[in-house]
C-alpha cells in the first residue's frame, strides 16, 4: 500500500513536468527570436555576413524542400506502420522520370512524372511489405539498389544511344537533355525593399531582412506546393478520420482491423504517397539544374529520413530538420569556410546552453553529458581562437556531421510508432 502511495505523487509529477515541457507557440516564437538575435551576434562577431544572407537562406530553402519531401514521405509510411528505407531509391525513380517528361513536355510535366514514378517505387515496397510480408529494411534496400540499376539502364538505351533523339539534344547515358525553365515566384515592391535593408548590414533587422526576402525573391513554385504539402499532411494525418485509421494501423494494427479499418489498404495508401512524396523530391532536384543526373539525390533520402526520425514523427518537426540539414547544406554553396568557422563559435554557445539545460534537469547522466559537452565546446572555442578558416573537405562534410549530432541529441526524446516495422497478416484482429 505504501508503495502506491509514494509512488503514485512521483508519477504524476513527472507527467506534469512533462506536460510543462511541451513547446507551446509563445515559446517556439520566442526561441526563434533568440535564434536570430544568436545569428545576428554571430555574424558581428565573426564578419561572417554569410551567415543570413537572403542567397544563403534561398540556397537552404531550396536544399530543404528534397530532404522535406522525403522526410515527409518517411512519415506517411511509418505512421502506418512501414519503414521506408527505399526513400534515396524512390527519389532516383522521381529525377529519372522527371528528366524524361521535362525534356519533352516541360517542368510541370517533370512535376507529374517524378510524382508517378515516385508512388510506383512506394506501391512496389508495399506489395512486398505488406502483401508478401517481406522484411521492411531488406524490401527498402532492394528498392534502392534496384532503382540505382534500373535508371542507369534506361538512360542508357533512352538517353546514350547514339544517333537517338536524345543523344543530339544533349543526352548522354548519364543525364538527359535540358528541359526548360520553371516559372519562380516573386513578390513585386516587397523583394527590392528588403535587399535594400539586408545590404546595411544592421543588427537584427538586416538579418531578418535577409532571411523575409529568401521567401519572396525567386521562390520556385515547386517549394510553394511543399509548404501546402506539410500543412495538408497534418490536417490529413491528425485532422481527419482517415489519418486517425491510417495512424491506428501504425499503432496497433491488430485493433484497427477488429474495428473494420482495413490495414492493407491503409498501408498500401500511405507507401503509394509516401513514394509520391520521395519522387517530387526527386523531381525538384531535376527541375532545378534542368536534367536529370545519375547520383543527383546525393544520399538525400537518407537524410530525409534522419529527418524524420529528428523531427519525432510529427510534420513540423521534419520541416524544422529539413531546414537544418538545409541550411548545413547551403553552407557548402554559398558560405563556404569562413562562415562554417563563424559556426563554430555559434555551435560552442548552444553547446553551452546545452551543458547549463542539463545541469537544471539535475540528473546524473545530464551532468556528464554536460561535462563533455562544456569540453566539446572549449575546443570549438580553441579552433575558431586558431584559425581563420575551415578546410574544403569538413566543409563538404558539415550536412552529415550535422545529421550524426542532432540524431544523438533528439535521441532520448524519440517516440516512433508503435508497430511500425513490425509484420501484420490479414485476419490476427477478427
Amino acid at each position: 500500500m505504501s508503495t502506491d502511495v509514494n509512488t503514485t505523487p512521483k508519477t504524476r509529477r513527472g507527467t506534469a513536468g512533462t506536460a510543462r515541457r511541451r513547446l507551446t507557440y509563445p515559446v517556439v516564437l520566442l526561441l526563434l527570436a533568440g535564434g536570430l538575435v544568436l545569428f545576428s551576434l554571430i555574424r558581428v562577431l565573426t564578419g561572417a555576413n554569410d551567415l543570413t544572407s537572403s542567397n544563403q537562406f534561398s540556397s537552404a530553402l531550396s536544399a530543404a524542400v528534397p530532404i522535406g519531401l522525403a522526410g515527409l514521405g518517411g512519415l506517411w509510411a511509418e505512421r502506418a506502420g512501414v519503414v521506408n528505407i527505399g526513400l534515396e531509391g524512390m527519389m532516383m525513380l522521381g529525377t529519372f522520370a522527371a528528366g524524361w517528361a521535362g525534356w519533352q513536355y516541360g517542368p510541370w510535366a517533370a512535376v507529374l512524372a517524378g510524382v508517378v514514378g515516385g508512388a510506383l517505387g512506394g506501391l512496389l515496397h508495399a506489395l512486398a511489405t505488406v502483401t508478401f510480408g517481406v522484411d521492411h529494411i531488406v524490401s527498402g534496400v532492394a528498392i534502392n539498389i534496384l532503382a540505382l540499376g534500373l535508371v542507369r539502364y534506361l538512360a542508357k538505351i533512352w538517353f546514350g544511344a547514339d544517333g537517338s533523339e536524345a543523344a543530339k539534344a544533349g543526352g548522354n547515358d548519364k543525364q538527359s537533355p535540358p528541359m526548360d525553365d520553371m516559372p519562380t515566384f516573386t513578390v513585386p515592391g516587397l523583394s527590392d525593399g528588403l535587399h535594400t535593408i539586408e545590404k546595411h548590414h544592421w543588427f537584427v533587422v538586416s538579418d531578418l531582412a535577409g532571411i523575409l526576402r529568401a521567401a519572396v525573391h525567386e521562390v520556385s513554385w515547386v517549394t510553394l506546393l511543399t509548404v501546402v504539402l506539410f500543412a495538408g499532411s497534418f490536417f490529413v494525418l491528425w485532422r481527419s478520420s482517415f489519418g486517425l485509421r491510417l495512424r491506428s494501423c501504425g499503432e496497433n494494427p491488430t485493433a484497427a482491423e477488429s474495428l473494420g479499418v482495413n490495414v492493407y489498404r491503409y498501408k498500401y495508401a500511405a507507401l503509394a504517397v509516401s513514394g509520391a512524396l520521395a519522387g517530387l523530391g526527386g523531381a525538384f532536384l531535376a527541375i532545378g539544374v534542368h536534367i536529370y543526373q545519375e547520383q543527383q539525390t546525393g544520399g538525400r533520402g537518407y537524410i530525409g529520413l534522419a529527418t524524420m526520425i529528428f523531427g519525432n514523427w510529427r510534420p513540423g518537426g521534419v520541416a524544422m530538420g529539413a531546414g537544418l540539414f538545409g541550411f548545413m547544406d547551403a553552407l557548402r554553396v554559398v558560405g563556404g569556410g569562413a562562415t562554417v568557422h563563424g559556426l563554430l563559435l555559434l555551435a560552442a554557445v548552444l553547446l553551452l546552453a546545452l551543458a547549463a539545460w542539463k545541469v537544471r534537469a539535475g540528473l546524473r547522466s545530464g551532468r556528464v553529458q554536460a561535462a563533455v559537452s562544456v569540453v566539446i565546446a572549449a575546443l570549438l572555442v580553441i579552433w575558431y581562437a586558431l584559425t581563420e578558416t575551415v578546410a574544403l573537405e569538413f566543409v563538404e562534410m558539415t550536412p552529415y556531421v550535422t545529421t550524426l549530432l542532432v540524431l544523438s541529441l533528439a535521441a532520448q526524446r524519440l517516440r516512433p510508432p508503435r508497430a511500425v516495422g513490425k509484420s501484420y497478416r490479414k485476419g490476427e484482429g477478427v
